[in-house]
C-alpha cells in the first residue's frame, strides 16, 4: 500500500484549521474478525496494527492530543478469556511503541480506572508513561478502564469532600471546578470525535468533555481504518462551522 509522505497530506489540508484534539471510538474488531470466521482476539491483533497506523498520522499531521478508548468500565464483563487476550495486546504495544514515542516526541498519558488492571500492565503502563512524560509533541491519551459516568461521579465526590471541609464554597462550584476534577483537566476538550463502526452513539465516552465537539460516523470497521479516510475526515472538519451554540 502506497501511503502519502506527510507533506502531501499537510498540503492538502488547511493546517490553521486542524483540530487540536481528536478522541476516537474504535469499534468495530469483532465483527471484523466475524466477517473472516476467524477469532474475536484476531480482529483485536488487527486493531492494534491501525492504532499504530493512526497515531503515527496524527503525529505527521500535527494533531496535539489523540484520545483512543481502548477499554471501557463495561468491557470488563467480557469473557474472561477476551480480557485477558485484550491486556496482552496492551503490555504488546507498550513495549514494542515505548522507542517510536520517544523517538517521535510522543507523550503517553492515561485516563480511567487504571487501578483496575493487572498488576503487570499497570506497572508497565506507568513506566511508560513516566519515560515519556517530558515528550512535547503528540500526547496519546488512552482511555483504559474508562467510563464518562464514572469519572463525572469521581469528580463530583472530590468536589463535595472540599465543600464539607469549607475548602470550596458551593456557590463557586462552576463548569470550570467541574473540569478541573475530571480525568481530562490538563487537556482541552475534543474538537472532533470519531466514532468506527457505524454505530450511532457515544457508549459512555467522555460524556462531559464532549459537549461541542464535532462528530463523525463513520460505517468502516476499526481494522480497516486507514490513513487516508482520517484525512477525508479531517478536511470534513474543516468546512464545518463551529459555533458553540451562537448565531
Amino acid at each position: 500500500m502506497n501511503f502519502k509522505t506527510s507533506s502531501d497530506t499537510q498540503a492538502e489540508l488547511d493546517m490553521s484549521k486542524l483540530p487540536v484534539h481528536v478522541a476516537i471510538i474504535m469499534d468495530g474488531n469483532g465483527r471484523w474478525a466475524k466477517k473472516r470466521l476467524a477469532n474475536r482476539v484476531k480482529g483485536h491483533e488487527q486493531g492494534l496494527e491501525t492504532v499504530r497506523v493512526i497515531v503515527r498520522a496524527c503525529r505527521e499531521i500535527g494533531i496535539r492530543f489523540l484520545t483512543l478508548y481502548a477499554f471501557s468500565t463495561e468491557n470488563w464483563q467480557r469473557p474472561k478469556a477476551e480480557v485477558m487476550a485484550l491486556m496482552m495486546l496492551l503490555k504488546m504495544f507498550l513495549k514494542s511503541e515505548l522507542k517510536e514515542m520517544q523517538d517521535n516526541n510522543i507523550r503517553l498519558t492515561a485516563i480511567g480506572q487504571t487501578e483496575r488492571l493487572p498488576d503487570d500492565v499497570r506497572s508497565l503502563l506507568y513506566e511508560t508513561m513516566r519515560l515519556t512524560e517530558k515528550n512535547t509533541g503528540l500526547r496519546l491519551n488512552l482511555a483504559l478502564s474508562y467510563g464518562g459516568r464514572s469519572e463525572i461521579v469521581k469528580a463530583v465526590q472530590e468536589i463535595a469532600v472540599k465543600a464539607k471541609s469549607g475548602e470550596l464554597d458551593p456557590s463557586e462550584i462552576s463548569p470550570e471546578v467541574i473540569a478541573e476534577h475530571l480525568y481530562t483537566k490538563d487537556m482541552p476538550d475534543p474538537d472532533l470525535m470519531i466514532r468506527t463502526s457505524g454505530e450511532m452513539r457515544i457508549s459512555n465516552f467522555l460524556l462531559w468533555q464532549l459537549a461541542y465537539s464535532e462528530l463523525f460516523i463513520t460505517d468502516t470497521l476499526w481494522p480497516d481504518f486507514t490513513r487516508e479516510e482520517l484525512v477525508e475526515i479531517l478536511k470534513d472538519y474543516q468546512r464545518r462551522d463551529r459555533r458553540y451554540g451562537k448565531v
